[in-house]
């Protein structure tokens, strides 16, 4: 068992380190311009053309991918495997489970191990399984709006994260 005393853990809650600095104004307003068009687009197709393309982690994944694209967490292999990984954990634990109140919690803790197994780890999908739970979609889920909307994050960032002076995005697409 690990021991820390009082005085060790309240430094360590305190933290030591100052906030990184604020972005350069450019990368904040293709920041916002980006996860605008990526989630516009996403309502258009689901509220226009009828084609389910929106679940709200995806606003989530939007800031990682436009604001954090350089993080592990942005890159397409853990945007696209993320979401896809943890709603197939999220769609199997409905299917065994039910949707009670413990399973939402199974499904969420499958879901961080199974990315982290498969290394697609991207945090906003940890809340996939709670949406599955919640609505009890059928595996068409999968593909919309789960995989067409990472898809189209994704493809949106290619566009307006290379836009930006710095590394390019994707930093890799595999692992």
């Amino acid at each position: 068992m690990i021991h820390l005393s009082e005085q060790t853990w309240i430094a360590r809650v305190r933290g030591g380190a100052d906030a990184p600095p604020r972005a350069r104004m450019r990368d904040i307003v293709l920041s916002g311009i980006g996860g605008m068009a990526a989630i516009s687009l996403l309502a258009l197709l689901t509220t226009s053309v009828g084609v389910p393309a929106l679940m709200a982690p995806l606003g989530a994944s939007c800031f990682l991918v436009f604001a954090a694209h350089e993080s592990p967490f942005a890159q397409p292999r853990n945007v696209i495997g993320g979401h896809l990984v943890s709603t197939i954990v999220g769609m199997l634990v409905l299917g065994v489970f039910g949707a009670d109140w413990w399973a939402m919690g199974l499904a969420v803790g499958l879901s961080i191990a199974a990315m982290q197994v498969t290394r697609t780890g991207h945090p906003p999908a940890g809340a996939d399984p709670i949406v599955v739970l919640l609505v009890n979609p059928g595996w068409s889920f999968l593909a919309m709006p789960v995989l067409l909307g990472a898809a189209i994050i994704v493809g949106t960032a290619l566009i307006f994260n290379n836009l930006r002076s710095g590394p390019a995005y994707p930093r890799y697409w595999r692992g």
